[in-house]
């Protein structure tokens, strides 16, 4: 139960005093209180500075007649009387107001109202036209006039005369106007003013609102219920057959209408039982009815609290949460009849703590405890929803932390759904409180929240926090032994479920029919009818959470770490930095400094010097690792896709929960997601070499999987690559060598230098393929490589036949070497031609290669034609020669690289070409060699074009026949025929070319306009020149002024010539 107001008398009359109290009034420090002689007493209302002192006494809850000696301790009288007007009226002052602003007392005695002096307390005037009244309300409301906009204020006083509402207004100071009178269907018997302009009136047929300013009434109807009135909704709130029954077997007694003003908006209607919530117009609000034990004999509204006066053979005050109508605290009040609250208008909100409570002979000023006091009761009860709804209603500058004690407020009843097994429900809690992830984790068994776990350490805090609340329970029973009559909410004994006091007492505990009225209406979604109406039998255990409801507990973990990861990845990369870097702390602020994500950090001391970064990345890593775990415990599937993911998982606790479960393939992607690619390379080299003493499936055998990993390395780990890809180069060099030759960018990005002296130190065949992939594949053209490969070649040549599985293979190997000197160019020539040998038969072609490229070509043709005696090569090295040296073509080309065998040429008086060297060769060879003529004619025969015939005549002998030189001579007349009628055909086309640009000049290039007329164009072309043409320079007209027309058709003076170089008009064309 809460304890959110204590009550302490101020005014008790003396037992020789036989008057009675009727009404009071409260503003500022004084009190008024009317009398059933006609007496008006003022007093005067002391603050008692001990108070403070005496309020834990007080905290025995409900108990009023512990309050009524306390105010005898203080030296200080809780009020003095003032002043006494003892013929204030000859009859009992039933009720008092004030209009402040207009300084009038206004009284209702012996039916009639009347208007004192506030000061003097001096009537001012009887109103005559309230002869019957039985009550009156005042307001006061600031009111902006229409026209000019200035506020003033406007004061109303309504008095109900029988059937009739009179109406008095006050602007600021001063009476307007004449009473209005307003009549209704019945006597009216309470008047509630809505607004300011609008007022309930409550009769015995029910309630109207009433707008003074239109004088219209609208019924205050309530919502249709079933099996009323044949299901006929809508009918009059309050009527007395409202219900089917009348009130005759009462003598005719019909319960008074009460009406109060709840938070802005929103009233409260009530009549017997019955009650309705209605807005500011009239309509019906979707609440349920007021669960009173019996009608209220008053209603009042005290900041942010519902008061309900019950019957004077009660003497009880009910304090009722607005929003959820459940009871949170009964002040036994014996014989209190009526209850006064200060007008909203008079004090703020909050400030209306302070009413009055009175019987006929006793007064009790109602003291609140701080908001903060109160919400920490509650939350010590269990009473969780109690605590939220008073937040929710509490304005944010009376709180110190509004958001952080809903926040705290949420996760505890968060945290009391976990231990009823609502898992789902609490996780939800959870997550809409953005509760710290540690604080969730550490829920749960040590399997999921590893050291984090408080589930096995629970007891003994459990134990010490059940004796200190078994204490507080013991005195609030001796606090509270007077009270068992009384109607009473749950005692705190029923709201804390896992207290060893409640397990002891729930057998003999007391429920009184308003508690459970109160938890039959609460829905099972976690109220606190839930959390502190459970028994403490069926509470559940301290012990760990095991088979299913650790499975279900799991289940609802992983959605909230799920939603909690994709929250953190907003904030935070995989490395550990903030994708928005924090400010800098400024001197000059004041408050400290916490960044968006401070709601995932346990913040256990100042936020002054805070890590957010480091605090954020050990979040990031407990939430995935305990995300991990949870995954492997109830859903092993889906924790592949996480740590195939960036992620924070921790490695070691992975690693650990992976290869105890055999799932290798999952650990591997996992080192791999997190960079620990050495670990990962050992387990791959280990079960790849069979070498683990569990059993691997195949797909982890064999180097394939440790080839495939290194491959998808850096280039920038060299140093680990080259580290583990030698086992699969020596298990199986052709897959090893796919780490180095395939077609991906860390195999063209590794550093060439250091992988080839790896490769050569294992095999130099594989040191040779890999020079290949890069000269050939990757096209580079460091000298260093290509030298380097014509020495392996030597190298291994040069080592002799036993390095060779046959002849066939050195053959091969041989092949490779010339043809990689004849396709590159960047090896040292000099240097390879000294390592050739000179004698040896395997190397003479190389040599000629290499000779070749230096542009010996008369030696390399040397050794074709004397060493090796093959003519076709030697011809062909001919052919290739001269194909790739520049030409001079026909008179009428100019000089071209010749792709094809140019073969229209005249070549008199040329140098002579390669196949002249080898005709020389063939004709005139060196000492000791003979002329060799069947090569020699067959080279004139199929070349006879490209050799000129003086020179090539003078090497033929005087003695060979003509005939022998007839195919000769054809080749070389046909050649020269080709020549002058290539020439012949260029100048026809030449002239054909010359006719058509002279056609241009003249004619035009033959355009068209928009109707497919021919647009005259050259030097035949015309320009209009007429008036609306100007100078594109001066913008002068011409007239008869010398012009000059530009190609594009622009006119300038001839005179504006030179300074019309860009300013030419491109807008004019052909007219």
């Amino acid at each position: 139960m809460l304890s959110a107001f204590t009550a302490r008398p101020i005014v008790e009359l003396k037992q020789r005093d036989k008057s009675k109290i009727e009404s009071i009034l409260a503003y500022g420090d004084r009190v008024l209180v009317g009398l059933n002689t006609g007496s008006l007493r003022i007093y005067r209302v002391n603050e008692i500075i001990e108070e403070p002192e005496a309020e834990p006494a007080q905290n025995g809850h409900e108990n009023g007649e512990e309050a009524t000696p306390e105010p005898t301790t203080p030296k200080v009288k809780p009020a003095d009387l003032l002043r006494e007007e003892e013929k204030f009226s000859r009859r009992p002052i039933q009720q008092l107001a004030i209009i402040k602003e207009a300084n009038i007392l206004i009284s209702l005695s012996d039916n009639h109202v009347s208007i004192h002096d506030l000061q003097t307390y001096a009537l001012q005037e009887k109103l005559d036209k309230t002869r019957g009244a039985t009550t009156f309300a005042v307001t006061s409301n600031i009111v902006k006039d229409p026209s000019t906009g200035i506020p003033s204020i406007m004061s109303r006083l309504a008095v109900a005369v029988k059937r009739k509402i009179i109406l008095w207004t006050w602007q600021d100071m001063e009476l307007n106007g004449d009473a209005a009178e307003i009549t209704l269907i019945a006597s009216v018997k309470s008047l509630t003013w809505a607004t300011g302009t609008k007022i309930v009136a409550g009769m015995d047929p029910g309630f109207v609102m009433v707008d003074v300013e239109s004088q219209e009434v609208q019924d205050i109807n309530r919502p249709g219920a079933l099996g009323e009135a044949g299901g006929q909704g809508g009918t009059r709130f309050g009527a007395v057959s409202s219900s089917g029954m009348g009130y005759m077997g009462m003598g005719s007694w019909v319960p008074k209408p009460l009406a109060t003003r709840l938070n802005e908006g929103e009233l409260l209607l009530a009549k017997d039982v019955n009650s309705l919530f209605i807005d500011k117009d009239g309509n019906p609000a979707d609440k349920r009815q007021v669960p009173w034990p019996s009608a209220p004999e008053a209603l009042a509204y005290s900041y942010p609290y519902m008061l309900a006066l019950q019957p004077p053979s009660k003497g009880g005050l009910e304090v009722r949460n607005p929003d959820t109508l459940n009871l949170l605290q009964t002040i036994a009040l014996p014989n209190a009849n009526f209850l006064h609250v200060p007008q909203p208008n008079i004090s703020l909100a909050h400030a209306g703590k302070g009413f009055l409570v009175a019987s006929d002979r006793c007064i009790w000023r109602m003291g609140a405890q701080n908001y903060e006091s109160q919400i920490d009761e509650l939350v010590a009860n269990g009473r969780y929803d109690e605590a939220l709804s008073l937040l929710g209603m509490l304005e944010d500058t009376l709180l110190h932390d509004k958001e952080g004690r809903v926040r705290e407020i949420m996760m505890l009843k968060a945290q009391a759904l976990f231990d009823l097994r609502k898992y789902r429900e609490a996780m939800d809690l959870f997550t809409e409180a953005k509760a710290p992830p540690v604080r969730v984790i550490a829920l749960y068994p040590r399997s999921i929240a590893g050291n984090l776990s408080a589930a096995e350490v629970a007891q003994p805090p459990e134990i010490q926090t059940a004796t200190e609340e078994t204490q507080e329970e013991t005195k609030t029973e001796g606090e509270n032994s007077n009270e068992e009559t009384q109607p009473t909410a749950p005692t705190p004994q029923s709201t804390i479920s896992r207290t060893m006091m409640g397990r002891l007492t729930r057998g003999h505990k007391k429920v009184d029919s308003d508690a459970a009225s109160v938890r039959s209406q609460v829905k099972d979604d976690g109220h606190d009818g839930i959390i502190n109406g459970k028994s403490a039998d069926a509470a559940p255990s301290d012990k760990n959470l095991e088979a299913k409801d650790l499975k279900f507990a799991v289940h609802a973990l992983q959605s909230f770490l799920a939603q909690c990861r994709v929250q953190i990845k907003r904030y935070i990369d995989t490395d550990g930095s903030l994708k928005d870097p924090l400010p800098t702390p400024s001197d000059s602020q004041q408050d400290e400094y916490r960044p968006p994500f401070y709601y995932f950090i346990e913040e256990k001391e100042s936020a002054e010097h805070v890590d957010w970064a480091a605090k954020l990345l050990e979040v990031a890593q407990l939430v995935d690792t305990t995300l991990f775990r949870a995954y492997m415990l109830a859903s092993p599937s889906l924790a592949g896709p996480l740590f195939r993911l960036p992620n924070f998982c921790e490695p070691d606790v992975v690693n650990e929960k992976l290869y105890e479960t055999g799932r290798y393939v999952d650990l591997i992607d996992f080192l791999h997601g997190k960079k620990l690619h050495r670990h990962a390379l050992e387990l791959l080299e280990k079960f790849g070499k069979n070498e683990a003493d569990e059993e691997v499936t195949p797909a982890l055998q064999g180097p394939q999987r440790t080839v495939g990993y290194l491959q998808q390395l850096p280039p920038e780990m060299i140093d680990l690559i080259l580290e583990f890809v030698e086992w699969p180069l020596r298990t199986d060099p052709d897959l090893g060598m796919e780490v180095f030759l395939a077609d991906t960018e860390n195999a063209e990005s590794l550093p060439r230098q250091q992988v080839l002296d790896f490769l050569q130190q294992i095999d130099l065949k594989l040191s040779v393929r890999y020079l290949e992939h890069v000269i050939e594949e990757l096209n580079d053209q460091t000298p260093d490589f290509h030298q380097r490969l014509v020495d392996l070649f030597l190298e291994r040549l040069k080592a002799g036949h036993d390095e060779f599985e046959n002849d066939e293979a050195r053959a091969k190997w041989r092949e490779r070497l010339q043809t990689f000197l004849k396709t590159s160019a960047n090896y040292n020539k000099v240097r390879v031609f000294k390592q050739l040998p000179p004698d040896d038969s395997d190397y003479f072609e190389a040599r000629a290669i290499v000779l070749s490229k230096m542009g010996q070509h008369k030696q390399a043709l040397q050794i074709y034609v004397f060493q090796l005696k093959d003519y076709a090569k030697a011809e062909e090295y001919c052919n290739q020669t001269y194909m790739s040296t520049p030409q001079p073509l026909s008179p009428t080309k100019s000089f071209r690289p010749s792709s094809t065998i140019p073969s229209t040429f005249d070549p008199e008086d040329t140098e002579p070409s390669i196949y002249h060297t080898l005709l020389s060769l063939y004709l005139n060879p060196p000492h000791p060699h003979q002329p060799n003529w069947p090569p020699a004619l067959d080279l004139l025969s199929k070349h006879g074009a490209r050799l000129p015939a003086a020179n090539t005549l003078d090497l033929v002998p005087p003695t060979l026949p003509v005939k022998d030189l007839e195919s000769y001579f054809r080749g070389r007349i046909r050649n020269a025929n080709t020549v002058m009628n290539e020439e012949r055909v260029v100048a026809r086309l030449l002239g054909v070319e010359k006719a058509g640009i002279e056609a241009a000049v003249l004619l035009g290039d033959g355009k068209t306009d928009a109707h497919g007329r021919r647009i005259p164009g050259g030097l035949n072309r015309r320009v209009v020149i007429d008036e609306d043409r100007h100078c594109a320079v001066c913008h002068k007209r011409f007239g008869g002024s010398a012009i000059r027309v530009y190609p594009d058709n622009s006119v300038v003076h001839s005179g504006c010539l030179r300074g019309s170089i860009g300013k030419k008009n491109t807008t004019s064309g052909w007219r």
